[in-house]
């Protein structure tokens, strides 16, 4: 699996209705009902078990990225 920039990352959790709760330095949760889920937010790509972790904390398919 190639791994994404962490806005891309945001712009399919907002799309999939997860909703910008806060933010404290360089990390934001966003929220969906009970499901929860931490995005750090760098300008690097995300690292491959952060990227796999939110995947399944969020129900995202591979093949949305």
């Amino acid at each position: 699996m190639k791994s994404i920039k962490p806005r891309r990352m945001v712009k399919i959790l907002e799309r999939k209705g997860f909703r910008f709760v806060r933010q404290k330095g360089s990390h934001r949760l966003y929220r969906k009902g009970d499901l929860r889920v931490t995005v750090p937010i760098h300008n690097k790509d995300l690292k491959l078990g952060t990227l796999q972790n939110i995947l399944r904390q969020t129900g995202v398919n591979k093949e949305e990225l």
